[in-house]
């Protein structure tokens, strides 16, 4: 069989301007470049969950430290004490709650510098303390302490009708006044604002950038609550209202893309337990013995 040969017009030269672009494909330097993101997003995680460390870590030492003179003074007058009277020991548990101080000073200033890079970026726009874009200022601020209110009343309402043991707290506060105030002081100067830029700054923003929104969620409100079982160990209810809390804060995090809400809602639930601390004390007269 015989095929007619083309003619000159039907030959179409191939010429650069006329040639179909090839289809893109991955190159390996783009596939180094994922892994590299993926493995610098993971870097980040560890990097925070060793701040996240070292913040336990500085909280179970610095109070400690804080308290030595204190302790050395007790000892040189009184000889050897019992751990049954360092743990009714008004002055040194004072001490130990004080101490909490320049431990979330500390802490905010590793926090400072991971964030930083040492001083060479903006803290509070790379930590996301900012309001969200999509509300006003005073609608987010009127939601969060809405949300913060009547997350304290359900929380009141568990720990009333099923919170029948005393945790360390309860037993921290009720040793004098002045702990009471040095407690509710704490709760509100410097807790929300610490607790926040390592959970929901730092942490999260790492995991969510690595894992995605709902692994961070999930972990960090674990990891938040997890701290507290052990100095509410003796009441279920306040772990559960912690664990309600803890969902509570990290949530606000993902829903609204800033910590600015959270904090809010951390500050003003820490603020109304506060001035209930110190008003008990003026209620319990034993608490001036």
């Amino acid at each position: 069989m015989f095929t007619e040969e083309p003619s000159q017009q039907q030959i179409t030269p191939v010429t650069e301007e006329h040639a179909e672009p090839p289809e893109p494909r991955p190159s390996v330097a783009v596939q180094l470049t994922n892994e590299e993101t993926w493995a610098s997003a993971w870097r980040d995680v560890g990097a925070s969950l060793g701040v996240w460390i070292a913040s336990i870590v500085l909280l179970l030492v610095v109070p400690l430290l804080y308290s030595l003179p204190y302790l050395v003074y007790r000892i040189a007058k009184y000889g050897a004490p019992t751990a049954e009277a360092l743990a009714t020991d008004k002055q040194l548990i004072f001490y130990s709650v004080i101490g909490i101080i320049p431990t979330h000073m500390l802490t905010f200033v590793i926090v400072w510098l991971l964030i930083t890079y040492g001083g060479r970026r903006p803290f509070w726009k790379n930590i996301e303390f900012e309001w969200p874009g999509n509300a006003s200022p005073v609608v987010v601020t009127l939601v969060s302490v809405l949300v913060a209110t009547l997350l304290f009343l359900l929380a009141l309402g568990v720990t009333s009708l099923y919170g029948e043991h005393k945790t360390d707290l309860d037993l921290l506060i009720e040793s004098s006044m002045y702990t009471r105030v040095a407690t509710a002081f704490v709760a509100v100067a410097t807790a929300p604002l610490v607790e926040e830029i390592v959970y929901r700054g730092l942490l999260y923003r790492t995991l969510e950038k690595a894992a995605g929104m709902g692994v961070a969620v999930v972990l960090v409100s674990l990891l938040f609550a997890g701290v507290h079982v052990f100095q509410y160990r003796n009441n279920l209810a306040v772990i559960i209202v912690i664990t309600l809390l803890s969902i509570t804060l990290t949530v606000s995090r993902a829903v609204t893309g800033k910590l600015l809400p959270s904090f809010i809602i951390h500050l003003v639930f820490n603020g109304i337990q506060s001035v209930l601390i110190v008003l008990g004390g003026f209620i319990d007269k034993d608490i001036f013995k």
